[in-house]
């Protein structure tokens, strides 16, 4: 018989689905938790709308992304002023935490920090290259340029 999962399900399919499932596996296992309905008239043209409905709700989500990147990277790069030692050592290190806030900080919008890849650990004065990829097809690169706050006793040495 031909269902429609609601949820994925393992070795079956994933939502919105359409499998074919034997008789006693719906009856029993299935629809009493909800998993699936069966492909009527009715639930396919529901499927259908439902689709339709995600597909436009991506695309507007894909679009603020673009949009997004495109705000990250007009800042084209950052500069961070932080504590070092005379060496240009620093006390501890920069976190896509940190990172994250400054972006949102400029831009005003929220990111995740796990977006957010550096080409090293940043744990000294320098310049260094982040990419913020939000979606497979919108990638952001920004420059990072880290100062120390006492940069006197830098240029002294």
């Amino acid at each position: 018989m031909k269902v429609i999962l609601q949820d994925s399900v393992l070795k079956l399919g994933k939502a919105g689905d359409i499998v074919e499932a034997k008789p006693g596996y719906f009856r029993n296992f299935l629809q009493p938790r909800g998993l699936a309905v069966t492909a009527s008239k009715g639930t396919l043209k529901k499927r259908e709308e439902d689709l339709e409905m995600l597909k436009k709700k991506a695309e507007k989500v894909h679009g603020e992304l673009v949009a997004l990147g495109d705000k990250i990277s007009a800042i084209v790069s950052m500069t961070i002023k932080v504590k070092s030692g005379d060496n240009g050592k620093l006390y501890g290190k920069i976190t896509h935490q940190e990172i994250a806030d400054l972006i949102e900080k400029e831009v005003g919008v929220a990111i995740d920090k796990r977006v957010i890849k550096v080409n090293q650990d940043i744990t000294a004065v320098g310049a260094y290259k982040a990419t913020i990829k939000l979606a497979p097809d919108v990638v952001s690169e920004l420059d990072i340029d880290v100062v120390a706050e006492n940069a006197h006793q830098i240029a002294a040495v």
